[in-house]
């Protein structure tokens, strides 16, 4: 939360020019508003974010939560409040698909409640043809802003409660980066830290460059101050966030290498668990495996995106790297970090896969035996080049392709993530478990999940747990109590 009063900003003159304290204008603004209308209704204004994808969108919810909680709104558990908003997801078409089928839910809400606003934002309306759709069959839509605005959501906020008509912003790039802005964390003890935006890499089936833009790297002295204050308020585990982390530093006057802002942040006191996603295989040197080695923070575990075990598929998806380089570079992690927890993502049925790049697949997974593998069905996404490309592979010859891939990873799976039984391991205790009470819910370094018997007066905390047995994708334990 911000330490600035909006009772104290004076909103009878013109807004200021300069970020972030233009935004802080309009959040007071906004406030007086939300105030007169919660005075009107007799009753407090709610609000509920939904979000779709990935971390990345998980943080920016949570800066879109704090700034409503600032002006005036209360958090509501369903889509029945005042103001609705959707984060979305556009790397995949189900997940366009799924907004779609809300809307027309909220549509009815909206009808019943004159005083409800609905806002849409994220990657998929960075799509033009998505707002287009939106503009015109979906017109009882308030507010609709993309990835590279989000924190001007209080302009907008004030923007749409003065206007009776949808109110569009859009932009197609920035190089702009405004962070000293609310956020409401979803955990007290834990916090994504947003070290850059954007993606120069231009996989050959993805869209998030086209809606994400080009990287742009944070200063690295803004980063630390932000992860001091996290530790100042008793955050123990960051997640640093970037759609490609290892090129971090690029784009910046001075140059910083990744593996050097791991070093600087290592030395942030309080900070106990130091997490980062997502790692591109072509950008992953050696410094950050040295740094990894080195480390006491840093988490054993690493995700690292597969895609194809197949160099000719690889190739074409534009990833940059061999089938051997990958596994010379898992090679040099396990040499480095022996326990490391590998992950993965996987795609099934990319344009022109045969039998054999498919099997080449399959030969990865055998050899690096990831802890756990996303696996996703080829999904086409109109504007990236793989759309273009002939030979799509049949909707039948990808489905059997992935559940014999699903069987593979999920026996492997459960094979390597049971080796850790009998030990004893530091646990970060998450809540207490949403099934059974009497026990607790947290996460290892390597990022699997321990229930064990405990109490809430344990959350965000490091427990000493004995792992006693494997479940497959999670462990049940017991608490080591400290000796003496």
């Amino acid at each position: 939360m911000s330490n600035i009063s909006m009772d104290t900003i004076d909103i009878t003159g013109e807004a200021p020019l300069e970020e972030p304290q233009r935004q802080y204008y309009y959040m007071a603004a906004a406030k007086k508003k939300i105030g007169e209308a919660s005075k009107k209704l007799g009753r407090p204004l709610t609000f509920c974010v939904n979000t779709f994808g990935c971390q990345m969108n998980a943080r920016d919810s949570e800066k879109l939560v704090g700034v409503l909680e600032e002006i005036g709104y209360e958090q509501a558990d369903s889509e029945q409040a005042d103001f609705v908003i959707y984060n979305t997801c556009t790397v995949r078409e189900n997940a366009n698909q799924r907004v779609y089928g809300r809307l027309g839910y909220l549509h009815s809400l909206k009808k019943k409640n004159p005083h409800m606003m609905i806002a849409l934002c994220g990657c998929m309306m960075q799509e033009p043809h998505v707002v287009e759709k939106l503009k015109k069959s979906y017109s009882f839509v308030d507010l609709i802003f993309g990835t590279h605005n989000i924190y001007k959501f209080p302009e907008l906020i004030a923007t749409a409660l003065d206007s009776n008509r949808m109110v569009i912003d859009i932009w197609k790039d920035t190089d702009q980066i405004v962070e000293d802005l609310p956020s409401e964390r979803k955990y007290p003890f834990k916090s994504g830290v947003n070290i850059m935006f954007g993606c120069n890499n231009f996989c050959s089936y993805c869209i998030v460059p086209y809606v994400r833009g080009r990287e742009r790297s944070r200063n690295p002295r803004d980063i630390i101050r932000e992860i001091e204050a996290l530790a100042a308020d008793g955050v123990a585990e960051i997640m640093l966030l970037g759609q490609n982390v290892n090129s971090y530093g690029k784009t910046l006057e001075t140059p910083m290498t990744f593996a050097a802002l791991l070093r600087e942040i290592e030395k942030v006191e309080g900070i106990q668990r130091i997490r980062f996603m997502t790692s591109h295989p072509k950008d992953l040197s050696d410094e950050l495996i040295q740094v990894m080695k080195e480390s006491k923070k840093i988490c054993p575990h690493l995700h690292l995106p597969l895609q194809s075990g197949s160099s000719r598929i690889l190739e074409k998806m534009n990833r940059h790297y061999t089938k051997e380089r990958y596994l010379q570079l898992v090679d040099k992690i396990r040499a480095a970090v022996p326990d490391i927890s590998l992950t993965t993502d996987i795609i099934v049925g990319f344009p022109q896969e045969t039998e054999e790049d498919f099997l080449e697949t399959l030969d990865v997974i055998r050899r690096v035996r990831y802890d756990s593998a996303f696996t996703f069905i080829y999904s086409k996404r109109t504007g990236t080049p793989a759309a273009a490309m002939e030979d799509q592979v049949p909707e039948e010859v990808v489905k059997e392709r992935f559940d014999r891939l699903l069987k593979e990873v999920q026996e492997i799976s459960r094979e390597t993530s049971s080796r850790l039984t009998g030990t004893v391991q530091e646990v970060l205790v998450e809540e207490v478990n949403e099934h059974d009470n009497s026990l607790v819910t947290g996460r290892m370094g390597n990022n699997l999940l321990v229930h064990f018997p405990g109490d809430a007066s344990m959350i965000g905390k490091l427990c000493r747990v004995s792992l006693d047995e494997c479940k497959g994708f999670y462990y049940m334990g017991t608490a080591i109590k400290d000796e003496g």
